[in-house]
């Protein structure tokens, strides 16, 4: 009669028990080819990203002067449609850094995912958190200061400027002797009564906001930013002849908008390869 097998644990099988949970990396939801990055940071990504994101939320262009727009209802509010909520919250899951409190929020719910009402929607702003998604998901790594509000990058950009700071792959320049270039950023105040002054930054957070240069000809900038009207949304920014968006006289060229600053990013490459077709 053959033998009956007698298996007996060892101790490494006696103490086995459920592997245990791997700690979260801090660059769990990044997707790697914009971790690693898999291509140079470049302006060409940047414009690249900005203009998809426009198309995707219907190439919408709004030249009007802000303030002018209103939706039929306030659930018409492109951040608020199917496929669009949710897209808001892939820019603020990506662009943010993991464990930001605004990194759960969509077009529609707050960070613990609950909604809220389309009145609400100024509580839950995401144009910088767009600008930050399109930053990292265009490779800028660990070199740009991820966040959900505008001021907190230019203040590093004009720290990076003064020798205050380095690391970072911006620098703020004056907008009356630096023409922005195919992947800067021009930024405006959102106060309208007393907007920042460029010589004074830093100056701790302030409301504002940014856009995406995407192409420059003669005398206009076009320009796309987040949470315009509500989406992704392009507009057409006037400068002088030689670029710039204020004037000899220190009046700003676009009367709609007090821009005060230009966010020069530091790009591997020097100029934009050819103008996008918008």
């Amino acid at each position: 009669m053959p033998r009956a097998l007698l298996l007996v644990p060892t101790p490494l099988m006696a103490c086995a028990g459920p592997a245990a949970p791997r700690a979260p990396s801090v660059d769990q939801h990044i997707p790697p080819f914009a971790r690693v990055p898999y291509e140079p940071f470049s302006r060409d990504a940047v414009v690249a990203i900005a203009l998809r994101e426009w198309r995707l939320f219907g190439s919408l262009v709004d030249d009007n002067p802000p303030g002018t727009y209103r939706p039929a209802t306030p659930q018409d509010k492109a951040e608020r449609q199917q496929g669009l909520w949710q897209r808001v919250g892939e820019y603020s899951w990506e662009g943010l850094n993991p464990g930001d409190p605004d990194a759960g929020w969509t077009g529609m719910h707050d960070g613990s995912g609950v909604a809220f009402s389309a009145g609400q929607d100024g509580i839950y702003a995401w144009s910088a958190i767009f600008i930050s998604y399109v930053m990292r998901i265009a490779g800028a790594g660990g070199r740009f200061p991820y966040t959900a509000t505008h001021s907190d990058y230019i203040n590093i950009a004009k720290q990076m400027k003064l020798g205050q700071a380095n690391g970072w792959v911006i620098a703020a320049e004056p907008p009356n002797s630096y023409a922005a270039q195919a992947g800067d950023l021009i930024c405006h105040s959102r106060d309208i009564a007393t907007p920042p002054d460029y010589d004074a930054l830093p100056v701790g957070r302030f409301p504002s906001h940014c856009d995406v240069v995407v192409r420059v000809d003669s005398g206009v900038l076009t320009v796309v930013g987040g949470n315009v009207d509500d989406a992704v949304t392009m507009k057409h920014v006037p400068t002088t002849a030689d670029g710039m968006l204020i004037g000899p006289d220190g009046s700003s060229v676009d009367t709609r908008y007090g821009w005060f600053v230009v966010i020069r990013v530091l790009y591997g490459d020097i100029v934009q390869s050819a103008k996008p077709a918008v």
